[in-house]
């Protein structure tokens, strides 16, 4: 039997977060890079155990000015560090709160360049790896990443976005170019 897992980056600072909770099974959890502090992981970790929806760490880049849509470089052992930092920082305040950690997935611009690079991509998928979590989420249409998460040893699942334009090649189309945000109609068309 087939099964869609609905996602949400959360954790993030929305005034949403618990209606959105409501309504998904997975909740991708800002971990300290681009957002999130202990108090914003306690408080998603909280409301993911109450509403029974399955927790994961969020990594991204450590770009709270950019919110981790910039473009950085890194070499990929930092890349490696700062992801299993915030992989552990999640996973420390989640064990305070007997939430288990169900699975890790990048965060916006740290997920779109680990989709066409593949030492990046393999430094995230060894943090991820390194911290235990088995479970990865990566772009169905990225051989890179997925490839890198098996390599790892971790379970992947190839994720789709409803709301986001495609590039020929299988990658998401760069936030702030036409066609890289949908509106409903053009979602569902692209099914």
């Amino acid at each position: 039997m087939t099964s869609i897992d609905l996602n949400a980056d959360l954790g993030e600072g929305s005034a949403h977060e618990e209606t959105v909770m409501g309504v998904v099974s997975s909740a991708n959890i800002a971990c300290g890079g681009h957002a999130g502090d202990a108090g914003t992981m306690r408080d998603s970790l909280r409301l993911a155990a109450r509403f029974g929806v399955a927790a994961g760490a969020h990594p991204g880049f450590p770009d709270r000015e950019g919110f981790g849509r910039r473009e950085l470089h890194f070499p990929p052992d930092e890349v490696r560090a700062f992801v299993r930092e915030q992989i552990e920082a999640l996973k420390a305040v989640a064990a305070r709160e007997g939430v288990p950690l169900r699975h890790v997935k990048p965060h916006g611009m740290l997920y779109n360049m680990a989709v066409r690079d593949e030492a990046l991509a393999r430094a995230v998928a060894q943090a991820a790896a390194d911290s235990g979590i088995g479970v990865y989420f990566g772009l169905a249409g990225s051989g890179v990443m997925l490839r890198e998460a098996r390599a790892a040893g971790l379970r992947e699942i190839g994720e789709g976005f409803a709301d986001r334009g495609y590039a020929p090649d299988g990658s998401l189309w760069p936030r702030g170019q036409a066609g890289a945000l949908l509106d409903a109609a053009a979602a569902t068309a692209q099914g």
